[in-house]
């Protein structure tokens, strides 16, 4: 029988705050990353990924559904060290090999580290999804230190510009490259001024690096998300809205993690072969002007 999309939590959601950049056993209702229904189809057999962000919410569902599909996968985290030993059980319980890499991507010497990190583990780099990113919320420009400004472009663009650069020379045709923007990077939200202007520019960096890119085989696409119930929700917004969250979309609700994975699946396998510098929106029906 086919998913009811109406079928999943519905807010008000229950949840109260946590401290950022949040932990999903910190969560009070928590999200479903596909650990009891997600079913791969060896559409990844043999390939090796690097997942950034992969501790929790969308990272962590993209790893589970990778590692079913048959690929090995490197989680790359900060420091939610029991979050992302939960996201390497599940990469092993699917057969999988996952190795665990916690640090700062914002730095470009560890972003150099992750890539070489995975081809010494794996022989190989097939996938890279670039999927971690930090939001704040402010109510006024004046709020936001300069420090901050730089950490959420150092975070969210810089490093995808840093895992590209170290991972490109190591990728062979018909490797994959998949990002993470926002419906944020047309639809705004003024209250995260910082994140939406770096999710912009994430799906401008899609476009460009999938031209420089597509004379070598290798592919660019990005996935925009919606509103997606993560711990970056309740670690970063406040209670109010956190308890809403989601219910100003068609599908009234906030999506779950695990109904994004089959979106970057698809871009990472050869389903999306003639598919380059796309972006795949999974917003619940709104729509990105």
């Amino acid at each position: 029988m086919a998913d009811d999309p109406t079928s999943h939590p519905q807010p008000p959601m229950d949840t109260h705050p946590i401290e950022p950049p949040g932990h999903t056993s910190e969560m009070s209702q928590q999200p479903d990353h596909g650990e009891h229904s997600y079913k791969g189809s060896g559409r990844l057999l043999g390939r090796a990924a690097i997942i950034t962000g992969a501790d929790s919410g969308i990272g962590r569902a993209v790893a589970i559904a990778f590692a079913r599909e048959g690929a090995d996968v490197l989680i790359s985290y900060l420091n939610e060290h029991e979050d992302a030993e939960q996201t390497a059980h599940w990469v092993r319980d699917a057969g999988r090999r996952p190795v665990l890499m916690p640090g700062d991507i914002s730095e470009q010497g560890h972003c150099r580290e992750v890539v070489q990190r995975a081809v010494a583990e794996f022989g190989r780099l097939d996938i890279l999804v670039n999927n971690a990113a930090m939001q704040r919320t402010h109510e006024d420009i004046s709020e936001i230190s300069a420090e901050e400004w730089d950490k959420t472009f150092r975070t969210n663009i810089y490093s995808q510009f840093f895992l590209c650069q170290a991972a490109v020379p190591h990728m062979k045709p018909g490797a994959a490259i998949v990002n993470t923007t926002s419906i944020n990077a047309k639809n705004p939200s003024p209250q995260l001024l910082a994140y939406a202007t770096t999710k912009g520019a994430i799906a401008n960096f899609t476009a460009g690096l999938a031209g420089m890119v597509a004379s070598k085989g290798i592919r660019v696409n990005a996935v925009a998300p919606g509103p997606i119930w993560t711990p970056l929700i309740p670690s970063t917004m406040p209670q109010e809205k956190a308890e809403s969250f989601g219910e100003d979309t068609p599908l009234g609700r906030a999506g779950q993690p695990a109904e994004l994975a089959g979106a970057y699946v698809l871009l990472a396998s050869d389903l999306g072969s003639y598919m380059t510098g796309a972006v795949i929106p999974v917003t619940g029906g709104r729509p990105m002007l």
